[in-house]
Order: structure tokens, then sequence, then C-alpha cells
């Protein structure tokens, strides 16, 4: 480890990692996180008019009660709540008693599409507040009264947010990043909140570690009805495999029902979509390579898709009423059970379409699709407990 340098951005003093120029020492751990940086300037607007458009269940007000008393003696906090919980909702009462107080919130999540999907939410929540939506490509106005970000933008905000709440801690490309990670610790003035529906065991016993930290638990869903179960589908060979992908989107399209194909690779997604749209209509692919996202995605919202075909960039964040999801190549590397559970809980998140089917369709059966299940079940026997 270099005894002469530490990178005052993101914490870097590992001689691998340093570069000279001129003689002087530099980090080429960070060397792409550069731009203006948040000024102390901005006056917080206090008129707060919370506007939530239902009410919180009993575990959901008592878990957001507990998350306001624990801010109040400065207690960090882990949420660890099953997919569909309302992890958002949860954190309102507690960012409406930060901005009563002229405090700097924060809201920061790893992927672009979800913090202007966020950004959305919070302005319809919190109607005449300041919202703003910090990205890459959206960086000219960085300061508001809530501000939702990618952890890539942390780096704006040096000891700026009275309160920090991180979303989908588990998710790429926050997840074992050592430099997002230390942008995190750097922007956080007073406490923070950690919300995830799958935090590893190593994060969850490293957070333990220090006793003042706090974990709150929520196994149930906002709207109290259990969470779609996966169903394992075995078809050894491609060919097995498309003609029943053909059969269920004709069946889902047949009753109006949405459905969400997930594949492993960006290759395959436009591959399959090239296959699949000679047998059948209104489909389409997005990956992280697709320009036009938000564009894909409001069509898939409103109809105009019928299906669609997407790598892990729909993993998270997107909720549709009457879902249904297939994984297809689910016993592919890239589906452990963290994924393979936050994709499941993208069915059965809105109230009133609360059923639905999860296929995992694949070669084999593997250790993370049976624990995902397992994982699953646990959960919907927590509710059954509680009812």
């Amino acid at each position: 480890m270099s005894r002469f340098f530490v990178c005052e951005l993101c914490g870097n003093d590992d001689p691998k990692y340093i570069g000279y120029k001129n003689g002087l020492p530099y980090c080429r751990r960070c060397i792409s996180f550069n731009g203006h940086e948040a000024s102390d300037d901005y006056n917080v607007n206090t008129n707060i008019n919370l506007n939530i458009k239902y009410n919180l269940t009993k575990e959901q007000e008592r878990i957001s009660n507990e998350i306001l008393n624990n801010y109040k003696k400065n207690k960090n906090q882990l949420v660890y709540a099953v997919c569909g919980a309302g992890k958002t909702e949860l954190v309102f009462k507690l960012i409406a008693f930060c901005l009563d107080k002229s405090l700097r919130v924060g809201f920061a999540i790893p992927r672009k599409d979800v913090v202007i999907e966020l950004a959305r939410r919070f302005q319809n929540s919190f109607q005449n507040c300041n919202v703003i939506a910090v990205y890459g490509g959206n960086t000219t106005v960085i300061e508001g009264d809530i501000t939702c970000l990618t952890t890539h933008q942390l780096y704006r905000y040096k000891k700026y947010f009275d309160l920090l709440i991180l979303d989908e801690i588990d998710a790429f490309p926050y997840k074992d990043n050592i430099v997002l990670n230390n942008l995190f610790k750097r922007s956080i003035k007073g406490n923070y909140v950690l919300m995830s529906a799958t935090p590893s065991k190593r994060l969850i016993e490293e957070f333990k570690y220090n006793k003042d930290n706090i974990i709150l638990t929520l196994y149930t869903r906002y709207h109290m009805q259990k969470i779609p179960v996966p169903r394992i589908v075995i078809c050894p060979t491609t060919l097995l495999k498309l003609i029943y992908l053909i059969k269920k989107i004709k069946e889902y399209q047949s009753v109006n029902k949405p459905l969400l194909i997930f594949v492993p690779t960006i290759y395959l997604s436009k591959y399959l979509y090239n296959i699949l749209k000679n047998f059948t209509k209104f489909g389409y692919f997005i990956n992280s390579k697709s320009n036009n996202r938000n564009n894909i995605i409001d069509k898939f919202r409103n109809g105009e898709y019928k299906y669609l075909i997407s790598t892990a960039v729909l993993e998270r964040g997107v909720t549709l009423k009457n879902l249904q999801v297939i994984i297809f190549m689910a016993d592919n590397n890239i589906y452990n059970e963290s994924a393979l559970i936050q994709i499941s809980g993208r069915v059965g998140r809105v109230i009133n379409y609360t059923n639905g089917e999860v296929i995992y369709l694949s070669d084999k059966k593997t250790k993370d699709m049976v624990s995902s299940i397992k994982k699953i079940d646990e959960a919907n026997t927590h509710l059954q407990n509680l009812l």
C-alpha cells in the first residue's frame, strides 16, 4: 500500500491504481469522475405537502415510524424488505421530516432508468418540492429539495447529504465496487438508510459489525398478498424452449397479459426477438445498448408492445399491472439466487393484480433456482403467520 498518496475523492491508496504526471501522483481508479460539485448555497423548501395515494399497511406504518425514530437517534439503518413491499414509501415520512428541518435529502440508486422513474414518483408525492434527477448526461442542475441520483454521481456531493438513502445496494454496478462505496461514504454528512430485497449474508454481517447500526425487516408486500412462486419448466433443447415461448406469448396475448422475457446476454435479446417476430406480433427487445430505452419501456407500459425481451436492465424498478415473467435459460450462471428473486419480484406487485406466473425456463434445475423459490416460500409463510 502507498505511504505517500491517498486519493481525496475515492480513498484509493493502492499503488497499482496510482499514476504520476510531471512527478505528481494521481488516482487512476476514479479518473473518470470529474465535473462540477454541489454548493452549499441551495435553500431547501420547508413547505412540505406529502401526498401518498394509498394508506400504508400496519406493517409498513410500523417500519416507517421505526425508520424515522432511528434517524432522530442518529442511527444508520438497513431495511431488508421483499420485492413489492413498498420500500420507497417506507422512507417518505423520514424525507418529509428532513425537508421540514431544511435538511438535504439524497436518494441514490445504481441504475439511471430507476432514477428517472423514482424522480417522477417523488414529484407526485412531494408536489411542491423541487425534485431533481441526476445521472450521466443530465447534470446541469445538481441541487434540489430531493436529489435522486445514480451512485456514479455521488462524487459531486462531498459531505453534503444530511439524509442519504441508498436503494438496491446489491445491484450492478454498485455491488462490490470499491470506488462507488467510498463515494457513498464521502457524500454523507448526517446518517444513511440502506435498502434491499436481497442483501447478501456478507453485507448483513458487515453492517451488523457496528453495534449501533439497526436492521429492519419487512417480509410482506404492501397489498398483503402472497408473492407468486416461480415454476421450473425443463426444456432440454433450444427448439423446445422456442416452441414453449411461442405458445406462452400467444396464451398471454389472448387474455391481454403483458410478458417480460429475461435473457442472460445482450446478443441473445436481439437474436431471440428476430426468431420470435416470425411467429408472434407486438413484441420487441431491450438491453443496456438500446439508445431509446425510455421510449421502449413507455410503449410496453401503454400496451403497444405486448411482450418485451430484456436483459438484466429491467431486473429492478419495473412495476406493471398483470405482468407475467419468463426467464429464458434460467440455469445460466448470471441468474444467481438474488437475481432470480429480483426478477420474480416483478410479478404481482400491483393491487388487484397480485397473481401471475413466473417461469424458470431451462435445461436443468440449479441450486440457485431451488433456493430462490425457498426464499419466496419463506416470505409467504411469514405472511400467513401474520394473518
